[in-house]
């Protein structure tokens, strides 16, 4: 396995705000997931991608549900070839939507994954936006109006598949590896 083209810095060399962070999602999923200590190395834009990242994914408004945000993110990471954010997001779909299956499934075909049709006019806009954003017209909203999607929820689609290209390119460019521990997450009863 390659190793990350930039060494990430270790914990007790983060600026104290990137480092309560980091230690409380270290506290909540028993691991620290290396993009943020990948992403530490530039502490200033550290700070605005989690605070962009927090934005788009942690609002409670709109009618997109955490799984609906995750699946965004494992369809467009998988049509961007990300590692990274398919297998980390991966799980965090499996464990959103209860579905063993789902992340496999988005990230290989969504059109036959076992999803709803509500899900799946969300996803065929996150991969235009994703692929052929120059290509959006008018006619690409119906659909998403049709399944209850408001303007507001439909900016949050593009915002989100945006914000992971993003990520997925640094990512990639970087070679960062997904945590062992994200393949397992979701597929498996947590132990006791």
């Amino acid at each position: 396995m390659k190793t990350q083209r930039y060494p990430a810095p270790e914990l007790k060399d983060l600026p104290e705000d990137i480092r309560l962070r980091v230690l409380e999602v270290q506290e909540k999923a028993g691991f620290v997931p290396n993009v943020f200590l990948a992403l530490a190395r530039r502490p200033a834009e550290w700070r605005a991608f989690f605070a962009y990242h927090d934005a788009l994914m942690l609002k409670e408004e709109g009618s997109l549900t955490k799984g609906d945000r995750e699946m965004i993110v494992t369809a467009t990471s998988a049509a961007n070839s990300c590692l990274y954010c398919v297998v980390a997001h991966g799980a965090i779909l499996r464990i959103y939507e209860k579905k063993p299956l789902v992340a496999d499934q988005v990230a290989v075909n969504y059109r036959k994954a076992d999803i709803t049709d509500r899900q799946r006019a969300m996803l065929d806009f996150a991969i235009k936006v994703c692929l052929a954003s120059h290509e959006i017209g008018e006619e690409d909203f119906a659909p998403l109006h049709a399944h209850g999607f408001s303007d507001e929820d439909i900016w949050d689609i593009a915002a989100i598949t945006a914000f992971f290209g993003l990520s997925n390119r640094m990512a990639s460019f970087s070679n960062m590896q997904p945590n062992p521990e994200f393949y397992l997450m979701g597929r498996v009863p947590k132990a006791k």
